[in-house]
């Protein structure tokens, strides 16, 4: 639905919404291969420059292209951080692995997460795809859908702050409570990353941003008309979700970057992250903040 027969706009569906209506919020992401004084310098440019999100990633392991371990500091920790290093800019990964923590420690550090920032979380999750981690780790890796369709569960449960109860495959609550509940009522908003048919069913069913999981732009389209159709399947607007994507940008050439996000912008992708790579993440941040937030922002 994204591109009509005519080869039409393809951000507009059938049904006449326009996702381009969304206004353009901007981030600012760095995940890692840097010491933790580079993180703080990267968050001080993101709160200064009036980014409007700022991010780190989940992961437990990374290696570079000749097989040596990458510095990777533990996401939480980060978004923690960053939390009261900052004052303006909401915070969040992008996106967090159900499959690292139970679901019930992992409501307790997004609502402390929640209370340090001010109310700022954005609640980044998907399912944890990265095998080498799995491995590594002995993570149990069956039926991962599942496992993450009830760590949802379990999150927006113990989020109410009331006793609750649940009975699943996978997880079980008895009278649990988690106090205090998160600043933002009833939850922070849902960012869900996913790019298979099944975890694009529950981003239809449940999320407020949708992060596409695939390879490339056509790829994303392509996700992007499965979610629309599922979004009309389950009777829920498709214009509720909002799109969000990610573009590498390591400060060398700020014109094609900002070519490269315009370009998804018009594809109605609305949560523009600027993922700083490259040998200098506070170049990179600081070129971003110089020359693509005020092009982008007019």
């Amino acid at each position: 639905m994204l591109a009509g027969p005519d080869g039409g706009d393809p951000a507009v569906s059938k049904a006449g919404f326009d996702h381009r209506a969304h206004p353009v919020r901007i981030g600012l992401k760095l995940s890692q291969g840097a010491p933790i004084d580079v993180f703080r310098d990267v968050w001080r440019i993101a709160d200064d420059a009036g980014f409007d999100h700022c991010w780190a990633f989940d992961h437990l392991a990374s290696l570079d292209s000749s097989g040596q371990p990458r510095l990777l500091f533990e996401g939480w920790s980060l978004v923690c951080a960053m939390a009261v290093a900052t004052s303006r800019p909401r915070v969040g990964l992008l996106v967090g692995g159900m499959a690292y923590r139970h679901p019930a420690l992992l409501a307790k550090i997004a609502v402390t997460a929640d209370h340090l920032s001010g109310g700022r979380l954005e609640f980044g999750i998907g399912a944890g795809w990265a095998e080498r981690e799995r491995s590594m780790c002995g993570i149990e890796d069956s039926r991962a859908v599942g496992r993450f369709k009830e760590g949802l569960d379990v999150l927006e449960l113990l989020w109410s702050g009331e006793r609750v109860n649940y009975e699943g495959r996978y997880f079980k609550l008895q009278d649990a409570i988690t106090a205090p509940a998160p600043v933002q009522q009833p939850r922070p908003p849902l960012w869900i990353g996913a790019g298979g048919p099944q975890m694009l069913r529950l981003t239809a069913q449940r999320a407020d941003v949708w992060n596409p999981s695939v390879e490339g732009f056509e790829s994303a389209l392509t996700a992007a008309e499965q979610l629309v159709r599922l979004c009309e399947e389950v009777g829920r607007d498709p214009m509720s979700i909002r799109w969000s994507t990610q573009v590498s940008f390591d400060g060398g050439d700020p014109g094609a970057a900002i070519a490269e996000l315009e370009r998804w912008r018009e594809a109605g992708f609305s949560e523009l992250v600027v993922y700083c790579s490259g040998n200098d993440p506070v170049r990179a941040a600081t070129m971003a903040a110089e020359r693509l937030l005020p092009a982008l922002r007019t």
